[in-house]
């Protein structure tokens, strides 16, 4: 729906609690992430995110969310470049490192310079450099829609999965 259709219009308030809501998203398996990217003086910025979603092939679009209360939003928000590495199977402890507060997230992590400067992480199952193309305030998050300037991928890799609060390296059944 196009903005001027839906101009005027408001949702109704929702009949379920916070709680509620975050135990039904976490129905919806996801892959898990980690979105790279440099400061302007050079420091590595990362985090964990699971909110990834394709948005366009024809220009090569795709999204990904930060909450706006994450320390790192001015960076991403002011950057030019970020990286969005697709964690394999055996990268679990990279995402809860990544996710993690008050740890050096980059110690002993291996990853080579992306085409633009932002981090590419060693052993992801694909990898996206992303132009920051345009952000969206929505809510308590930021969208972030990345245009992508090259991508790649490990042929034979596992993804690692996100299902109802838990880390998967196989299809839940």
């Amino acid at each position: 729906m196009s903005p001027a259709r839906s101009a005027g219009l408001q949702a109704r308030p929702p009949d379920f609690s916070v709680p509620e809501f975050r135990a039904s998203l976490g129905m919806f398996a996801t892959g898990v992430t980690i979105v790279t990217a440099r400061t302007d003086s050079g420091a590595l910025l990362g985090l964990t995110a699971n909110s990834f979603n394709s948005v366009s092939l024809s220009p090569p679009l795709v999204l990904w969310s930060l909450s706006r209360l994450a320390g790192s939003l001015a960076a991403f928000s002011n950057g030019r470049h970020y990286a969005i590495n697709v964690l394999a199977a055996d990268q679990q402890m990279l995402a809860e490192r990544f996710a993690a507060r008050d740890t050096d997230r980059w110690a002993g992590v291996g990853f080579t310079e992306g085409v633009n400067g932002a981090p590419v992480l060693d052993g992801a199952a694909a990898s996206f450099e992303c132009f920051n193309r345009s952000q969206y305030a929505e809510g308590d998050h930021v969208i972030f829609v990345g245009e992508v300037e090259r991508c790649t991928h490990r042929s034979g890799a596992s993804p690692l999965l996100f299902h109802g609060g838990r880390f998967y390296t196989e299809h839940p059944l």
